[in-house]
């Protein structure tokens, strides 16, 4: 019995539902992501495109971590400002550099993309957010600061 491509992707689909699924799954989240990352207001850079934003642009680094962590170790010159400030509104300590490349950083790039949204919302208009946050830094051996400024 000779089946037709098409009757053999229909008789695969009716076998492996399960399978079927997880790919359609898959390509969905894939396109998603690729929407979010093409109409997204920021960008994600790696440790290199930190480096030249900070020495070639006057790049300000924002850590978003707890204050124990800042103080455990964070970027050169960089400012401490938690969420919950970003949240309520209260920029006021980093206002001045709205029109400066600012660079968000948390422990592993996973919760500063909300905060980079509401910094372009409150006006912000070069927001950058650190790929694997301050964990990519410490395994590029990139220098930290231990004391709190």
């Amino acid at each position: 019995m000779d089946l037709t491509f098409t009757q053999q992707v229909q008789q695969f689909a009716a076998n492996h539902p399960i399978m079927i699924a997880a790919w359609v799954g898959l390509f969905v989240a894939v396109v998603v992501m690729f929407y979010k990352g093409a109409t997204s207001k920021f960008k994600v850079i790696d440790n290199n495109e930190a480096v030249r934003l900070i020495n070639k642009e006057e790049g300000v680094v924002v850590d978003l971590r707890s204050d124990d962590e800042f103080r455990a170790g964070h970027i050169i010159d960089s400012h401490h400002l938690l969420p919950s400030q970003i949240k309520s509104n209260n920029t006021q300590p980093i206002d001045k550099f709205k029109d400066r490349p600012v660079i968000l950083v948390d422990l592993n790039g996973l919760t500063a993309g909300s905060n980079a949204n509401l910094l372009v919302k409150a006006g912000f208009s070069k927001v950058f957010v650190l790929k694997d946050g301050i964990s990519a830094w410490r395994t590029g051996n990139l220098p930290l600061v231990k004391k709190h400024k």
